[in-house]
């Protein structure tokens, strides 16, 4: 985990666009109803613009919340490492899930044009987003993106 404020900026961003660009990918796979090279281009396309969103969402409220959360309700001083890391990442996606859900409802009524729609397309984007978003955030992009970052931060040293 981060150490200081320079070393969780790079982790978030690290974190933000992986997750991000999986979940564009996943989602415009889902309008799509399949992953095809033009899937990846229009999720590519839509990226910049989600991640700057999402980067701010996470950095300046989402973080503050979950980890808010988890140390007053889910976690305990004398936790080990592993269970905080899993109960803040869990806690960071429920709420990413639900803004950036609506993101998405917001992004393709623009494109349509039919903004009476915007509510029902959010619920619908809710669960389609969870299902994917935490089980990835847990298994594939949490241990990768630790991972660079412990290569890039070792733990105990000093860098300017």
């Amino acid at each position: 985990m981060p150490q200081n404020k320079r070393e969780s900026l790079v982790y978030s961003v690290i974190m933000c666009f992986c997750m991000v660009l999986w979940m564009s990918i996943y989602n415009v796979a889902l309008q799509h109803g399949g992953l095809s090279l033009e899937v990846v281009q229009q999720a590519w396309l839509g990226f910049p613009i989600a991640y700057i969103f999402a980067f701010c969402c996470d950095w300046f409220f989402v973080s503050k919340l979950a980890k808010g959360v988890a140390f007053r309700f889910l976690l305990r001083p004398d936790s080990s490492v592993r269970r905080k890391v899993i109960t803040i990442s869990s806690c960071m996606v429920v709420p990413m899930v639900l803004i950036m859900s609506l993101y998405g409802a917001g992004e393709g009524c623009f494109h349509t044009g039919m903004w009476s729609g915007i509510f029902m397309q959010w619920l619908h984007n809710i669960p389609f987003n969870f299902i994917m978003a935490l089980p990835f955030q847990l298994i594939i992009a949490g241990p990768l993106v630790r991972f660079v970052f412990r290569k890039a931060f070792p733990v105990g040293t000093i860098l300017a």
